[in-house]
Parts: structure tokens; C-alpha cells; sequence
């Protein structure tokens, strides 16, 4: 017998076989269906995907064997990543020098073999896919060439996993990150909370004793209302952004869809500037009342708050179909400038827009409008032409 020698470049290609993380893992499926079926394509009863480890080979699949690794030393692989060709064919082991008195000869009857190395993008051959038999024999040109596709499928399946742990990692990093920015925009929104509210309370009370403060001055308290105005709204908008998931994992119940826009109305138009209107075919929908109220509040809250006309018009559609709800927001307001259509979605993006109130938006309730009815398993789009109005439309999965 004749040990394989050691590849010249061992110590890189041994990194590479460590990178993918398939070492003494469990056996899976995916591999398992590969070693099927090119076991019956080239009707050999035993087939393997190998890893050649530093001083093993380990089976990441292994049909017709009852172990998982053996040692490299008396490996067929081990030979076969040394050849400068694709593939490696041993038609009867007993009579090759290199194998004749092998274990694995001996005491397993393994006289054919056929094997493939796995050779990732670098040029680094992992291991093998390969068939044995128990009588001497070949392959014809149709399973070589399967089971050297089949050998790249594998190294496919290894690329995947790198590829799915990469992005597991990533989406745990995200998560981790979103959860410290969430403590973090909690915390500090209580905290200038408090502050902010006295600001206003205090404004106002020295503004109610002292009637007899110079036009200067109360020109200088109202610019301070309306900031500390402005400042509780912005932390209002961010503790609504970060609490939207919560809201988004209430449970669905039955609701009257006449009586939820009635709520929304009042709570968006509590002075009743406009005219609201609901067109629907529907009475009761089931689904997240506390999620939508949110969406249809925001959307109804902007369409009076950026409308310059004299009658401001909105018309609320509400459908359904199998999987859906559809509804429609539709305005006579301002409009959108076109190419501000692409990011109104986005938080904090402000359009240096002041609404009928001379105030300007913090760029938080259309990101999370988004956040939530993305969540709900639908999407959110908007049309607008300037000066005649602006249409949103959004799903809801049902399901």
C-alpha cells in the first residue's frame, strides 16, 4: 500500500476545507439524495461525499458504509486530489500497487473505485465524490460525466451554506443592533419626554401672565411653542416607529369597518376639517383594528394637513379577494413632486414641505406606515399629481 502524499499547497487547501464548517456534522438530506443517486446511475452500492481533514477523510454522506470517516493515510481520496485530472478510476484496487494490501481492500471488498474531486471557486479540492464496488469493473462516458456534474452540484451545496451562514450572521447582527437602537430611542424619548412637556406647560403659563409683554416677546414664546410643538411630535413619531412591531403582533379579530373609520376620523380630524368618505361593499373585516387604525390615521392626518384647498375631499375604498384587503387613501391636497415620490417612505427623509399649519414633517410616520403594512404581509405604493392630490395604496395579507 501507498499512503497519498500531501498536496504542496496542504495548509491553504486545509483552510478552505475549514471554511465551509462541514467537519463532523450531521448527515443531511440534500447530500444524501446526491449519493442516491449517483449510486444507481452507476450502479455501485456504495457512494460518498468526502472532506479529506488533516488526518482523516470525513463522509458527509456515505451510502454503503456503516462509518463516517477513516483515516486519510489508507484513503482512495487522498490520491484522487493529487491527480492533475478531474477524475480518478480504479478498476480493480487488487491489482494497484498503491492499494492491493489496504484495508479497505481487505476488510471491505472495495476493488472499484471512481471519484471526482470537489474543487471549490479558489481551485481548492476539498474532497471527493465517489463510488466503490465490490467486483473489478468501469464507467461508461455517460456516468463520468454525471458524476462529475454532480461533483460540482456539492460544491454548490457548500458555497450555499457559507453563503446562508453569512446571512444568518448578518440578520442576527441586524436584530442585535435594531434591539439596542429600539432600548436606546425608548430611553431617550421618555427621558426628553418630561422635559419637553414642562417646556410647553411653563410657555404657556408665561404666556397667560403676562399680557403685558412687548410684541417681541411674545413673538419669541410662540417660536418656542411651536419648537417644543414640534419636538414632542418627533419623539412621539420615533417611539411609535420603534413600538410598531409590537403593534404589528396583536391578533386579528372581527371589525366593523363603518365604526373603524368613524374612530379614525375623529381621532385624525378632531376639529372636522374634512370631508371623509368611505366606499366599500364590505361590513366586516378581520383583521390587526390596532395596526390599521394606526396606517389609516397617518395617511388621513396627512391628507388634511398637506391640502390647500377650501373643502378638503378624502375617499377611503376598502376591497377584498381571497388572499387580500386593498384599500386606497385618495386626496384633493397638494400633491407630491414626482421626484420625491421615491422617498417619502424613508425614515426622516424630509421634503421641505410645511403643511397647512406652517409646520414641516420629521420624516417618521410614512416610514412607519411602511414598517407596518410591510409586516402585515402587503405593500404600500403612492401616486400624486401636484396641486390636485395624492392617492395611497396598500395590501393586507389575510392569512
Amino acid at each position: 500500500m501507498i499512503a497519498p502524499s500531501i498536496p504542496h499547497n496542504e495548509r491553504k487547501r486545509q483552510k478552505a476545507v475549514d471554511s465551509y464548517g462541514l467537519l463532523d456534522t450531521q448527515e443531511e438530506e440534500k447530500y444524501d439524495n446526491i449519493t442516491s443517486i449517483i449510486s444507481q446511475i452507476c450502479d455501485a452500492p456504495i457512494a460518498l461525499i468526502t472532506l479529506l481533514d488533516k488526518d482523516r477523510n470525513f463522509l458527509k454522506s456515505h451510502l454503503g458504509v456503516p462509518f463516517n470517516e477513516s483515516p486519510r493515510e489508507i484513503s482512495f481520496c487522498g490520491h484522487t486530489i493529487n491527480e492533475d485530472g478531474p477524475m480518478m478510476i480504479v478498476e480493480d484496487a487488487r491489482k494497484d500497487d498503491r492499494f492491493h494490501d489496504n484495508p479497505l481492500v481487505k476488510d471491505y471488498n472495495a476493488i472499484f473505485y471512481a471519484g471526482v474531486s470537489l474543487v471549490n471557486k479558489e481551485g481548492y479540492k476539498l474532497g471527493t465524490l465517489c463510488v466503490y464496488d465490490h467486483k473489478p469493473r468501469t464507467l461508461n462516458l455517460e456516468q463520468k460525466n454525471v458524476l462529475q456534474s454532480l461533483a460540482k452540484q456539492v460544491v454548490m451545496l457548500f458555497e450555499q451554506r457559507v453563503q446562508n451562514d453569512e446571512l444568518r450572521l448578518l440578520r442576527d447582527s441586524l436584530e442585535r443592533k435594531n434591539k439596542n437602537l429600539e432600548k436606546f430611542a425608548a430611553v431617550v424619548s421618555h427621558d426628553l419626554k418630561s422635559p419637553v412637556n414642562n417646556i410647553i406647560s411653563l410657555t404657556n403659563l408665561l404666556k397667560e401672565e403676562n399680557q403685558d409683554l412687548s410684541e417681541d416677546s411674545l413673538l419669541y414664546i410662540d417660536y418656542l411653542q411651536q419648537s417644543s410643538a414640534s419636538l414632542r411630535n418627533y419623539i412621539d413619531g420615533v417611539l411609535r416607529f420603534y413600538k410598531s412591531d409590537e403593534v404589528v403582533g396583536l391578533d386579528k379579530k372581527n371589525v366593523v369597518l363603518p365604526e373603524l373609520i368613524e374612530d379614525c376620523k375623529h381621532i385624525a380630524d378632531a376639529n372636522n376639517q374634512a370631508s371623509i368618505r368611505l366606499h366599500t361593499a364590505l361590513d366586516i373585516v378581520f383583521i390587526n383594528e390596532t395596526a390599521i387604525k394606526q396606517v389609516l390615521i397617518n395617511l388621513l392626518t396627512n391628507a388634511i394637513k398637506y391640502n390647500d384647498k377650501d373643502h378638503i375631499q378624502i375617499d377611503i375604498h376598502c376591497k377584498e379577494d381571497e388572499d387580500f384587503y386593498y384599500w386606497e387613501v385618495v386626496d384633493n391636497g397638494i400633491g407630491i413632486p414626482e421626484q420625491d415620490l421615491v422617498k417619502i417612505f424613508g425614515l426622516f427623509e424630509k421634503l421641505g414641505v410645511v403643511d397647512r399649519f406652517g409646520n414641516q414633517g420629521n420624516g417618521i410616520g410614512l416610514a412607519t406606515t411602511q414598517k407596518i403594512v410591510t409586516r402585515l404581509g402587503g405593500k404600500i405604493t403612492v401616486s400624486s399629481t401636484l396641486g390636485k392630490g395624492t392617492t395611497f395604496k396598500f395590501t393586507v395579507e389575510k392569512d
